[in-house]
């Protein structure tokens, strides 16, 4: 029996442990394999004094969930129930979706990011409003000091935590022997920053000379910043999204 052909190239996901399965799955559509490197965990938190955040967060007259993790640690703790007057808000197509199958009828930005949900109408009056934010710890930075800056009371419910892990070595032999067209598909500055400095030099090297897909303008920021040259932007985070920015990035360079 032969062994199976390699893929014509590879995509690297930065995404935390165990959730790279969709972006494989997009990969394999585009005749691409996946590296995994991933630089942390979700862990669910589990306290008194979390279940009590996540109820005055939940019971705020708009509530907004910043990923899909959000969504699951939450809906672990409590079950999500809207009330009539309620406004759920979601960074992402991703995220509206895990809340609409809890049951929550939430609303997305068109652009997925902090900025697109910054700019949708429920987030715009909010003077005096209670607000809840359920989230991680240092999870987007950039909404809460503007919603309170726009005068909202939020409530902050942080239901997870990302705990850092040590980049498996099977991976990183891997990555500094790569000789296989690469692209990074970049959806969180926190990952990037988490695992740059595990990157042991010829690694390094390697995963530096990768195209960039980011899933935002920002996150795009963040790659040129950290030393990327070859950077696109996709139309937002999502597997498809970003595969299908990085296949028409690669295919010049596919044989």
């Amino acid at each position: 029996m032969g062994h199976p052909t390699p893929p014509a190239w590879y995509v690297i996901s930065l995404r935390p442990q165990g959730g790279h399965d969709a972006l494989r799955r997009a990969a394999r559509r585009h005749g691409a394999g996946l590296l995994a490197l991933s630089p942390w965990r979700i862990q669910p938190c589990d306290d008194p004094a979390t279940r009590q955040a996540l109820q005055k967060a939940l019971a705020c007259p708009r509530v907004v969930f910043t990923s899909p993790a959000a969504v699951a640690a939450a809906h672990a703790l409590q079950p999500l129930q809207a009330q009539p007057a309620q406004r759920w808000l979601a960074v992402g197509a991703g995220t509206a979706a895990a809340l609409r199958r809890a049951g929550i009828p939430a609303s997305s930005p068109h652009r997925m990011d902090s900025e697109g949900l910054l700019a949708m109408a429920p987030l715009q009056d909010v003077q005096g409003i209670d607000l809840g934010f359920v989230t991680a710890p240092d999870g987007r930075n950039l909404l809460m000091p503007t919603l309170q800056a726009r005068g909202a009371h939020v409530h902050r419910a942080e239901v997870y935590r990302r705990e850092p892990l040590a980049l498996p070595p099977r991976a990183l032999t891997a990555l500094a022997a790569l000789d296989r067209p690469a692209c990074l598909l970049l959806s969180s500055a926190g990952a990037l920053e988490q695992a740059l400095p595990q990157l042991p030099p010829a690694a390094a090297a390697r995963f530096l000379a990768a195209s960039v897909v980011a899933a935002s303008a920002r996150l795009a920021e963040a790659a040129r910043a950290a030393g990327f040259r070859d950077v696109a932007q996709a139309d937002g985070p999502r597997p498809a999204q970003l595969m299908k920015t990085a296949s028409t990035v690669m295919a010049p360079r596919i044989r």
